[in-house]
């Protein structure tokens, strides 16, 4: 399949040629893209990725709500997600031949970003589906309907994936090295992509936890090489027009609906549901026109007509919504809360620490004062597990792995509740397959008997 890519002034073009390829050979555009070109390509796209994921699963653990009763995603309803199921294949489709190009050309560190990238990538898409095509996909016409992989063997291999992805941006010498303006991720750092490689390799040896094999200390050993700042963070700062969730708060404020808070999220922060006040909250919305912060009940639709601010949603100058707004794809204040949950049970002490590093780097990250912070961390309650996940709720704020998280933590955040007119008798635990796969890959396609089936790792 084709596609056109433009990212500020530069237009480049690339071929895709694999199971997802229907469209007709355009003879005005390349087959033969540069790899920095490439790079800039996979880098954005992962980032659009995380997006068109986040807008699903946000709705699922109650950051966001849908101003209009009974929305599907806010009440379990099946959706249809092909698009964001096809263009994560074409991402990585785009990463294999940015691969390709680098075996040929010596470009160790476009080999490991790619490899981190296709991880990073696959690992979302199992987290929402589970099985899924992978060793007969991206393949063409030997493949036109690819048999599905476990989702299990598709983790293990994203964890390789990492690991081979280190070996290479470590490879010494590289003949092309990563070009700062086209890595939209680290600048062209390789050393920053090591600190992610291993934070991400933290973040999906986490997802064990309910397992037997789960191993905190390889998760505390990878998070060793992981960030250590929140400078060091995995972010997407430039778009080819608006910032992604600016353009949904622009959006809304123009009357087309979209971004409201649940008020399930606002309550944690705002006082209701903890008893503090979060002073993040000022710096993700605005306050209603009565003078507070008020959300939407998932599934029950807005009181009101229109944005009349009888509730809140994401502001126009809120931190994740603002003019540039930075799309986060991998944190430290995630890597702390990870580091927080795998001391917990051997090491109380570090296990304290984490935690409280992770609220203030992520309070630093958002723009909350020092004041504010040293007077919200006065006020915290008893530590628990129950508070690392609360704490990691807010600041994953609209990033797929809280999802991850809250299937993990068995849904059990306080007063969490099932949206209204909730087609489930409980929480949503997966998504149905997109139509592009049923329509066209049926006989490969898993029978999904029920959005509350357990994944593998979540059993």
């Amino acid at each position: 399949m084709k596609r056109v890519y433009i990212f500020l002034m530069l237009t480049i073009t690339a071929c895709s040629k694999g199971y997802l390829d229907v469209n007709q050979t355009n003879p005005n555009q390349t087959t033969h893209p540069p790899i920095n070109g490439l790079l800039a390509e996979v880098t954005y796209q992962t980032g659009v990725n995380v997006f068109n994921v986040a807008n699903i699963t946000s709705y699922y653990v109650q950051q966001l709500a849908s101003p209009n009763a009974s929305s599907a995603t806010d009440v379990y309803d099946d959706i249809d997600a092909s698009s964001t199921w096809k263009n994560i294949y074409l991402t990585i489709e785009d990463i294999r031949q940015m691969e390709a190009l680098a075996a040929a050309k010596n470009a160790y560190q476009h080999m490991g970003v790619g490899q981190i990238l296709e991880a990073y990538n696959m690992s979302m898409l199992i987290d929402l589906w589970g099985d899924a095509p992978y060793s007969q996909a991206w393949q063409g016409a030997t493949y036109l309907t690819p048999a599905y992989d476990k989702g299990e063997a598709i983790y293990d291999t994203c964890l390789l994936l990492i690991e081979k992805g280190i070996a290479a941006l470590n490879q010494a010498d590289p003949l092309i090295t990563l070009d700062a303006e086209n890595d939209l991720v680290h600048g062209g750092s390789a050393a920053a992509w090591i600190k992610t490689a291993y934070t991400l390799k933290a973040r999906l040896l986490n997802r064990l936890s309910k397992q037997a094999n789960y191993d905190p200390a390889a998760v505390l050993a990878a998070l060793e090489n992981g960030y250590i700042s929140n400078s060091d963070d995995a972010a997407i700062t430039r778009f080819e027009s608006l910032s992604l969730w600016n353009e949904v708060a622009v959006g809304n404020a123009s009357g087309n609906l979209d971004g409201w808070l649940s008020a399930t999220f606002i309550n944690a922060l705002n006082g209701t549901t903890y008893g503090i006040f979060d002073p993040r909250l000022p710096l993700i919305t605005d306050t209603t026109r009565y003078g507070d912060y008020r959300g939407t009940v998932n599934g029950a639709g807005r009181v009101g007509s229109g944005t009349d601010k009888g509730q809140c949603y994401l502001s126009v100058n809120g931190y994740y919504s603002k003019s540039g707004a930075p799309l986060l794809l991998l944190t430290y204040a995630e890597a702390r809360f990870i580091a927080a949950e795998a001391y917990y049970d051997t090491d109380p002490a570090k296990a304290y620490q984490a935690y409280l590093d992770g609220i203030g780097a992520n309070m630093d990250k958002v723009g909350v004062s020092a004041a504010d912070k040293a007077a919200y961390l006065a006020q915290l309650p008893a530590f628990s597990r129950d508070l690392i996940f609360k704490e990691k709720y807010v600041a994953l704020f609209l990033q797929p792995e809280c999802w991850t998280d809250a299937r993990r933590y068995d849904y059990k955040y306080k007063d969490f509740k099932l949206p209204a007119n909730a087609l489930l008798s409980t929480f949503i635990r997966r998504v149905s397959y997109p139509a592009s796969e049923t329509s066209r890959n049926a006989a490969n396609v898993p029978e999904v008997n029920n959005l509350a089936d357990f994944l593998w790792w979540d059993k």
